[in-house]
């Protein structure tokens, strides 16, 4: 499935996949909204329709989703070890995310 390249869309797919995230999703809207308004530049907008993209490319896949939050968690609770094998486990995931939605890798 093609991401949403749309706030709209976006917005809708986060209603369906991870009601939970509307409001963050509505108060990142916001402050993208707002510096772009400040700067005249569309850039912010950009990245957080990417950076939702991605985040909704990983929600349609549960067992991605929870693989990442496992990963996450070990970052921050692990040993050093632990928390280099985790963020290279996270940026892969992510890499790999970004690909999907034809963005550039981060």
């Amino acid at each position: 499935m093609s991401p949403p390249a749309t706030v709209a869309a976006l917005r809708q797919a986060i209603r369906q996949i991870a009601p939970a995230a509307l409001p963050a999703f509505t108060r990142e809207l916001d402050q993208a909204a707002d510096q772009s308004r400040q700067g005249s530049d569309l850039a912010p907008l950009q990245r957080f329709i990417a950076q939702w993209a991605v985040h909704v490319r990983i929600q349609r896949r549960p067992g991605l989703a929870a693989g990442l939050r496992r990963w996450e968690d070990l970052a921050e609770s692990g040993d050093a070890a632990q928390a280099r094998q985790a963020a290279r486990e996270i940026g892969r995931i992510l890499d790999e995310a970004h690909a999907a939605v034809g963005l550039p890798p981060r």
